[in-house]
């Protein structure tokens, strides 16, 4: 099969969709792949690192006249002209976030394969878990940074110093994002709140971490007393494949104290505050009711080399079953990566992107079977 990875367009963003590793893997398979000239350069990786690994540089056309086209984010308004009823597409898509490239998928017949929806029996989303892992622990130092009094903030050290009460973190939601936020957030010694609905969840932070960091029930009461007394609130909610719950207020963030900041990471798929709306890492912020919001929609690329080696470590596989089988016989064997295909033939074939986007949803078997 034919792969192309091209440069992603989307707004400071440095990583790619393959390491030279992951070229020399799919080539040894006897697959070609191209690569767009300068699509690693953000990640530290030159196009000679791609060509000596066996990858052939090409222009962005090129790229994306693949068979099966391999990414980091959805299609920009530049690339919608690319999507065709023959390519399948392999990136994140967080539809649910960005209905017009749902309609542009759909319209065109291209197979999206999302990552994000990529779900294991469990409920693990092995595709999500290491951007989340990067966003949680990016979120955590952001917050940090800008409480600094020069952006207009409260001006407080998140750990504190002897004698001087430490910052307040509180963080909704107890998944990959949040918990490695609180981890970063306990280890810089903040005083963090973590609320989650899952009281199983809470009991194994709790079990880890031994109380350095606090645990509470997630509910509407809970969250509106623990941010009215935080420095820095971190929205950590996620559901697979549709569109992030509010489940802070316009009212409550009304209620938080002058100066202090709230991290967004749920941002790409809607945002879990009603607040916040997408912003780029060229102008990350905004103020609402003398509060500080910072909601970038693609955090982890502002590490693009960490974050491009630990998401090609994670989709690497499933590139690989998706090369050697074709779409449609991998998505027959294999329920996980099935759950993956979002968009088929024209059809929505993910229930619960679906759902968020007021769908029919076709079982993607039926579409192949037809």
């Amino acid at each position: 099969m034919i792969v192309g990875v091209p440069a992603e367009v989307k707004v400071a963003e440095g990583r790619v969709a393959i390491t030279p590793d992951g070229v020399r893997g799919l080539t040894s398979l006897g697959h070609k792949v191209l690569v767009e000239t300068g699509a690693g350069t953000g990640s530290s990786l030159s196009d000679a690192d791609f060509a000596a690994a066996g990858a052939t540089v090409v222009d962005a056309d090129t790229a994306w006249s693949a068979e099966l086209v391999c990414k980091v984010k959805e299609p920009q308004e530049s690339e919608l002209s690319y999507l065709r009823p023959d390519l399948v597409l392999f990136t994140y898509l967080h539809l649910a976030a960005y209905p017009g490239v749902a309609k542009a998928l759909l319209e065109s017949g291209t197979t999206g394969v999302a990552y994000e929806t990529v779900q294991l029996p469990s409920g693990d989303l092995p595709l999500l878990a290491p951007m989340s892992e990067v966003a949680g622990r990016i979120a955590t130092q952001v917050g940090a940074h800008f409480l600094e009094a020069p952006h207009g903030t409260r001006g407080i050290l998140l750990g504190g110093v002897p004698g001087v009460r430490p910052a307040r973190v509180v963080i909704i939601g107890a998944g990959h994002v949040g918990w490695n936020a609180a981890w970063i957030a306990q280890g810089m010694e903040a005083e963090v709140l973590l609320l989650d609905r899952d009281i199983d969840r809470l009991r194994w932070v709790d079990q880890i971490h031994q109380g350095r960091i606090m645990t509470l029930a997630s509910n509407r009461g809970s969250i509106e007393r623990a941010i009215s007394e935080a420095d820095l609130v971190i929205g950590a909610v996620l559901v697979a494949g549709g569109r992030a719950p509010v489940v802070i207020t316009d009212e409550m963030v009304a209620g938080m104290r002058a100066g202090a900041v709230i991290v967004d990471v749920a941002v790409d798929q809607g945002g879990c505050i009603e607040t916040t709306h997408e912003t780029t890492h060229e102008n990350p912020t905004y103020f609402v009711h003398d509060v500080l919001h910072y909601a970038v929609g693609n955090m982890p690329a502002v590490v693009p080399h960490t974050s491009t080696y630990a998401l090609t470590n994670a989709t690497f596989p499933y590139l690989v079953e998706l090369v050697e089988r074709g779409v449609a016989a991998a998505a027959a064997a294999d329920p996980v990566l099935r759950g993956g295909i979002n968009t088929m033939r024209g059809s929505c074939t993910n229930a619960a992107v679906a759902s968020a986007l007021d769908l029919d949803w076709v079982d993607p078997l039926s579409v192949l079977s037809g």
